[in-house]
């Protein structure tokens, strides 16, 4: 019997109450998600972090609610003073919302009219910036005040955690000492500081343009998109990540109006490579800082530091491989010229990682290399099953022709590939078809020892998929709004392969 068996709408994925992903088991359930339709939402209790407020921060919210100041408020919990006051200005203080900071019990947030309208700004601010309370955060307070017996058992690293977590991080970044690694709420958060610590930097030297190399992930791209100073002149982007000529030809034009490129290595969702080393040239060259995510393989598969100014990741994936911390890390290359201004500024930026968090990031991150070692197996064996399937039209992943030789170089060995693989279905088999019958774990997020499959453009780009010019938009930038992304786990890899065939057929 096959080791998976099929989970209900909503189940924590893999089970903890602080799991980062839950079960949506068919199409009709991504397409309820996305649209937010009652029947859908209302059996999901928690999801990835950063797109769904978890159960305990809801009780939370509803229990500062019942304070004579807050009733009748929309509540937003976060991690810091700061955040709220980030979070008040964006929603513009003293303006008809009234957004306000506001602390009570011990919990920030910021409490504005109850609207729709501004509910969907404060829960996308906080999406594109890594702001949200975290889960345990939310469950401590919850016990603290009294609403909650106990927090649920798990495994804490009893030691210095965060000591801890620098330990095993350290040898994937050669050269890296403790003050060059800086640990955060999220992988979105770390980004978050990283790009605000470039701009403080590249500013005053009459830099402010950003430059996307390839597809980044939504919220990556909201953050040029949205937070640099001008958009429309300084959000620059270019679709062909190998395109080494055309990528010259920018920095001759924008060169000392650059402050910096956001490169993951490779992309998500199309696993690309560009030339790292190449990349990097370019952007000493012209005194634009390189900004490089790894969160596609992970830092124990691919080697970045030595190309970057700042490594920026999610710790949620890979070395939070059981899948129920969220958690981000930002490494400064301590040999490049900015290194002391970067690790000063990012520092500032950065919101608290809450301690229990980092404890249980602690207690699994030891296991990490090894976890990874047997993701990375099994994926060589799934992509090629997979290149192989008449079945399938095409395969993306870290060793596809068109940019093998790219990854290879940033490689720690010819066989650290990561867990994910993207693909698309030939006709007649539709995606709906082979989602709805395929008996893996369905939902977002990756590198966990729980093999997770997703429709990902419906869940990150439900916007373009269902607007002719989003539609455009996708197919200009070779995304298909039919791709699966599949994350293998440490599962049997027969039993990953036997159940993607019977899928298949």
């Amino acid at each position: 019997m096959s080791v998976f068996q099929p989970l209900p709408l909503g189940q924590r994925i893999p089970g903890s109450p602080h799991s980062v992903a839950c079960s949506l088991p068919t199409m009709q359930d991504v397409v309820g998600y996305e649209e937010g339709r009652p029947e859908t939402t209302r059996q999901i209790a928690s999801g990835y972090p950063r797109f769904v407020v978890h159960a305990h921060t809801r009780q939370l919210a509803a229990l500062l609610g019942r304070r004579p100041e807050l009733a009748g408020r929309s509540l937003w919990l976060v991690t810091s003073p700061a955040m709220a006051a980030a979070l008040a200005d964006h929603l513009g203080r003293g303006a008809p919302a009234h957004a306000a900071p506001f602390a009570a019990e011990g919990v920030d947030g910021v409490a504005h009219a109850d609207s729709p309208a501004l509910n969907a700004r404060s829960k996308v601010f906080l999406q594109h910036i890594g702001g949200f309370l975290s889960s345990r955060a939310a469950e401590d307070h919850l016990v603290r005040l009294g609403a909650l017996p106990a927090a649920a058992p798990e495994q804490l690293f009893a030691g210095d955690a965060a000591a801890e977590v620098r330990r095993v991080l350290r040898p994937a970044f050669a050269g890296a000492q403790d003050r060059d690694l800086l640990l955060a709420p999220s992988g979105m958060n770390a980004l978050y500081a990283s790009f605000r610590a470039v701009n403080a930097l590249q500013a005053p030297r009459g830099r402010t343009k950003w430059l996307q190399l390839g597809w980044l992930y939504l919220d990556s791209i909201a953050l040029m998109r949205k937070f640099t100073a001008d958009p429309a002149r300084d959000y620059l982007r270019l679709g062909d990540v190998t395109d080494l000529a055309a990528l010259a030809r920018i920095f001759r034009e924008h060169g000392p109006r650059l402050a910096g490129l956001i490169v993951e290595a490779p992309t998500n969702p199309l696993i690309q490579t560009p030339d790292i080393a190449a990349v990097a040239a370019l952007a000493r060259e012209h005194g634009a800082l390189l900004v490089l995510d790894p969160a596609i393989s992970s830092p124990f598969n691919v080697d970045l530091l030595p190309h970057a100014d700042l490594v920026t990741q999610s710790l949620t994936k890979y070395a939070a491989h059981e899948g129920d911390v969220i958690a981000g890390a930002i490494v400064v290359n301590p040999g490049r010229p900015d290194a002391d201004g970067l690790r000063r500024h990012a520092a500032a930026f950065l919101e608290p990682l809450h301690g229990r968090d980092v404890a249980r990031l602690a207690a699994q991150i030891g296991a990490a290399p090894g976890v990874v070692a047997r993701i990375n197996a099994g994926t060589l064996q799934v992509a090629a099953f997979l290149e192989a399937h008449p079945a399938v039209r095409q395969v993306w992943w870290a060793l596809q022709p068109a940019t093998r030789a790219n990854y290879l170089k940033i490689a720690r060995t010819p066989e650290s590939v990561g867990a994910m693989i993207s693909f698309t279905l030939r006709s007649p088999l539709t995606l709906e078809r082979f989602y709805d019958r395929v008996r893996l774990p369905k939902g977002p997020s990756f590198g966990m020892t729980t093999t997770l499959i997703s429709p990902f453009i419906y869940l990150a780009h439900y916007d373009l998929v269902t607007s002719e010019a989003g539609r455009a938009e996708l197919a200009a930038h070779g995304l298909d709004p039919q791709l699966l992304r599949l994350s293998v786990g440490t599962e049997p890899v027969d039993d990953i392969i036997a159940t993607l065939a019977e899928a298949l057929a």
